[in-house]
């Protein structure tokens, strides 16, 4: 199958949101695609997480057991979701062998982590388990989901430069909340692109879900894995 691993610069910058534009692209071309994340907080209730928004939005035929391993109904990390809810803590190789398993009926399969690529998953003593290592798990690259306004200049670059130091291979940004019109949002991937040298994959527009201005096809984003 083929696989690109999708962080974001920290929480609520959009990446359900782009997730949604990148399924609604593979679902309109009619590849064959499927979504999956490790682990979602916040609900018990599928269709009101992120996997469920996702599989809503693209109108997914994928079944609901396949879309994410984990569910917690409090809106904290995976690490201290898990803690709270009685132990109930991600084994990395359930995850792996879920999402290795979707590579039987799926040419590409977009996988979403939860905050940034810091956020720890496991975290307890002699156990410890963030998104780079079930990342490096699934052997592909990352592709960095980030606001637009304010900051994100900062937040981008550090993304990217930690990424970059434990050796995964970035595919590029794709710009959330995205104004054509506004002159930061402008400064902001011209300085991203500047410092990093990264490519501005696609913008999403405040409240859409479809890719715009797309400088690569997505399906180029997603290695084989």
């Amino acid at each position: 199958m083929k696989s690109v691993f999708v962080t974001g610069t920290g929480t609520d910058v959009g990446k359900t949101r782009v997730c949604s534009a990148i399924a609604r692209y593979f679902t309109k071309k009619g590849l064959s695609f499927a979504y999956y994340k490790a682990a979602a907080s916040g609900t018990l209730c599928l269709p009101k997480s992120d996997p469920g928004l996702v599989k809503a939005a693209a109108s997914l035929t994928q079944r609901d057991d396949t879309l994410v391993s984990y569910l917690y109904e409090h809106p904290l990390s995976p690490h201290l979701a898990a803690r709270v809810e009685y132990g109930r803590f991600v084994d990395p190789e359930v995850v792996e062998r879920a999402w290795r398993a979707l590579g039987h009926d799926y040419e590409y399969v977009l996988t979403e982590g939860a905050g940034g690529i810091v956020c720890p998953v496991v975290y307890e003593k002699g156990r410890k388990l963030f998104y780079l290592d079930l990342l490096k798990r699934f052997g592909c690259g990352a592709l960095i989901v980030s606001d637009a306004g304010l900051g994100t200049i900062n937040h981008t670059v550090l993304t990217f430069q930690y990424l970059k130091d434990h050796g995964v291979e970035v595919k590029g940004v794709i710009l959330n909340r995205y104004d054509h019109d506004n002159l930061m949002h402008k400064d902001n991937e011209f300085m991203i692109k500047e410092i990093t040298g990264l490519d501005t994959i696609a913008h999403v527009r405040d409240g859409s879900m479809d890719l715009e201005d797309i400088t690569t096809p997505p399906e180029e984003l997603f290695d084989e894995v």
